[in-house]
C-alpha cells in the first residue's frame, strides 16, 4: 500500500470520494489556424465534486478559480497533492505555459495552491507523475517539448531538471488511415508533444508527438531527473495519423496508442527490458460505415485488462473493444457520449462508473460500466461544467 494511504475501515464512507475536473478557463492569445478544438474558455479553473459511491452522482463542492486553463490534472499516490498543466502561453519572453502544485485538505478535498512554475514550453497539455513520486512529467503541446519537474519534499515543484525539444520532418495533413471524406487536420503544422508517461517500471519514459507521427522512448535517470536517448529512440506511426494518447495494459507487455487524425488504435508489444515497441495491429475507432471527419481523443484500458475504450470527437462516441488473449482488439460496440466533443473520460476508483468530459457541450456525463461485456449504460446524469477537459478521482477515506 502506498505511503500516506490506509486501508478502508468501518468509517470509510465518513470522508468522501472526490472528483476534480480540469477545464479550459481562458483561450490562448495566439491560437493556431489548425487548433480546431479550443473552446471559448467557459470553465472557472479546477472544479471539485463529491461522488456518490452507489449511484456515481456528482455534487458540486466548490472550485479553485484559475484563468490559465488547467486542462490536465494528476493526484499523487499518497492523495496529498494535485498537479495541473495550465495550457497557456503567456509566461516570459519565450511565452511558456505553467504547471501548478496544490495541497489537498484530507477532510474535504479542497485545494490550496503551493506554487506555480514555468512548464518548459508553451501550452502544456499533459502531466503525469513518475513512479518514484519525485518527478512531474510534462508534455508541452504548443512548444513541441517535454519537461521533467522535480517534486520537492513539501510537494512544491522545482524548476525543470530537463527539457527536450522535438525535432524532425512534419507529417502530411492527410492521414494514412483517415476515413473517406475526412478533413480532420489538427496538428500537422509543427511539432506537438501531446502526452508523456513512464512505463510501469519507471526505467523508461515515453512521449508522443502528434505532428511528427512519432512515439519517443527515453531512458530515465531517477537520480538527476533527466531523459536520455534510448536505442531504439522510438517508433514511427503511419504518416499523418497523429498519435495523441496511449495506455499500457495492466500486465505491462501491451501498449495501445490512439491516433487523433487517423482515427485508429495501434497495438504494440512492449519489451520492458529494452524499452522498445513492436507494432502488431491497427484497428479503426469508428464503425465500418463511418465517413467524414473525426478527431480521436482519449484511450483507456480497463483495470481488469479486458477492454479498451476509445474517444471519438465529432462522432461523439466511446468505442469499446475487447482484448484477446494475445492483446489484439475486437470491436464490441460504441456508446454516444450525450454531448459534443468528448475530450477525455475516466473511471471512478471502483471501475463501476465512467465519466465523460464533453468539452463543447459544457457538461460531464456519467455511465454505468458492465464489467462482463464492457458496455456502457447512461445514468441520465448531466453535470454542468464549462469546457471540461479531464476528470480525476481521490478517495479521502484512504488518505492518512
Amino acid at each position: 500500500m502506498a505511503k500516506g494511504l490506509r486501508a478502508a475501515g468501518p468509517a470509510a464512507t465518513e470522508r468522501p470520494l472526490m472528483a476534480y475536473v480540469g477545464t479550459f478557463s481562458s483561450p490562448l492569445k495566439d491560437m493556431l489556424p489548425t487548433q480546431v478544438d479550443l473552446p471559448p474558455g467557459n470553465g472557472r479553473g479546477i472544479h471539485t465534486f463529491r461522488v456518490d459511491r452507489k449511484t456515481g452522482a456528482l455534487t458540486a463542492a466548490g472550485d479553485y478559480p484559475l484563468g490559465t486553463s488547467p486542462s490536465c490534472l494528476v493526484v499523487n499516490e499518497a492523495g496529498t497533492r494535485l498537479y495541473s498543466a495550465n495550457e497557456t502561453d503567456r509566461v516570459g519572453a519565450d511565452k511558456q505555459g505553467t504547471v501548478s502544485a496544490f495541497a489537498i485538505d484530507p477532510s474535504d478535498g479542497q485545494l490550496k495552491l503551493l506554487n506555480t512554475v514555468p512548464a518548459g514550453g508553451a501550452g502544456p497539455t499533459y502531466v503525469s507523475i513518475h513512479p518514484t513520486g519525485r518527478f512531474l512529467l510534462v508534455a508541452n503541446y504548443f512548444g513541441g517539448s517535454v519537461s521533467v519537474m522535480p517534486i520537492l519534499e513539501d510537494g512544491r515543484l522545482g524548476e525543470a531538471s530537463d527539457t527536450k525539444v522535438d525535432e524532425g520532418p512534419i507529417g502530411p495533413t492527410k492521414a494514412t488511415h483517415a476515413p473517406e471524406g475526412s478533413f480532420a487536420i489538427s496538428g500537422h503544422d509543427r511539432t506537438h508533444a501531446h502526452m508523456i508517461e513512464a512505463d510501469p517500471s519507471g526505467r523508461f519514459v515515453l512521449h508522443v508527438d502528434l505532428g511528427l507521427d512519432k512515439i519517443y522512448v527515453w531512458k530515465f535517470d531517477a537520480k538527476t531527473g533527466t531523459l536520455h536517448a534510448n536505442d531504439p529512440a522510438g517508433v514511427d506511426l503511419p504518416p499523418g495519423d497523429g498519435p495523441r494518447h496511449f495506455h499500457f495494459h495492466p500486465e505491462g507487455r501491451w501498449f495501445y496508442s490512439i491516433q487523433e487524425e487517423g482515427s485508429t488504435i495501434a497495438l504494440f508489444d512492449y519489451d520492458s527490458e529494452a524499452g522498445s515497441l513492436k507494432p502488431r495491429q491497427t484497428i479503426s475507432t469508428l464503425p465500418p460505415s463511418f465517413t467524414g471527419s473525426n478527431f480521436c481523443s482519449e484511450i483507456l484500458v480497463s483495470a481488469d485488462g479486458r477492454f479498451v475504450y476509445a474517444g471519438n470527437r465529432l462522432h461523439d462516441s466511446i468505442g469499446i473493444f475487447a482484448i484477446g488473449d494475445d492483446g489484439t482488439l475486437s470491436y464490441v460496440g460504441e456508446e454516444w457520449t450525450r454531448g459534443n466533443y468528448p475530450r477525455s473520460f475516466n473511471f471512478d476508483p471502483t471501475g463501476n462508473f465512467l465519466y465523460c468530459c464533453n468539452q463543447r457541450a459544457d457538461h460531464v456525463t456519467v455511465f454505468k460500466v458492465d464489467k462482463a461485456t464492457g458496455k456502457l449504460d447512461f445514468t441520465d446524469q448531466y453535470v454542468p461544467v464549462g469546457n471540461p477537459s479531464m476528470i480525476t478521482f481521490l478517495d479521502l477515506a484512504k488518505v492518512d
